[in-house]
């Protein structure tokens, strides 16, 4: 009888869950599709742990960890499901690491353009506050009928909004919102 119990209980929990994942989808898509919202995505798969090789450039791509195969497919396959639910991305930022530009490019939703204020945090941990300070800036000011889309890495977006995001998640943002970034609903395109 005990093991029935955890097995109910489990369910119950389970079920939960779905419904709260589904709830955060359905609360982000409906703010994309209203427009005028940041979308803060996470590189996609990007094998190699956190941060880069000692030694790496950011002007240098060789020396850096980059996309895998699956990466590169899954920011391909993201950026068709964006174009097919009508998404308007009116702008598109990107962490001037190199798999946070691959995949904005990849997502072929339009041109993609560095914004250091989204560099990694983990690798430049002596300049987290400024960076994360410059990120709600440039989120509180978006006030675009279209949406923002920035393409960072995940501990930037944890940094802002408390999230921690799996490889190629969205997290939904009000944009315009000068009091704070405000997360709205999260997205896992898989």
């Amino acid at each position: 009888m005990r093991r029935n119990g955890f097995a109910i209980v489990a369910l119950v929990l389970g079920l939960a869950a779905a419904a709260e994942t589904a709830r955060a989808d359905e609360a982000a898509w409906s703010a994309l599709r209203a427009g005028g919202h940041v979308a803060l995505m996470r590189h996609a798969d990007a094998p190699g742990g956190v941060g880069d090789p000692p030694g790496f450039r950011v002007d240098d791509c060789t020396t850096q960890r980059n996309l895998s195969a699956k990466g590169r497919a899954d920011a391909k396959r993201i950026g068709a499901r964006l174009k097919s639910e009508g998404i308007a991305v009116e702008k598109i930022l990107a962490s001037p690491w190199c798999r946070c530009m691959d995949t904005a490019t990849l997502l072929e939703l339009g041109p993609v353009e560095a914004a250091p204020t989204f560099g990694n945090v983990v690798v430049l941990r002596d300049q987290t506050e400024a960076l994360t300070t410059g990120a709600r800036a440039m989120i509180g000011k978006w006030t675009g009928r279209g949406n923002l889309l920035v393409v960072t890495h995940g501990a930037n977006i944890l940094a802002l909004t408390d999230i921690s995001p799996a490889s190629g998640e969205i997290v939904v943002v009000r944009g315009g919102n000068a009091g704070g970034v405000e997360p709205v609903g999260r997205l896992l395109l898989d």
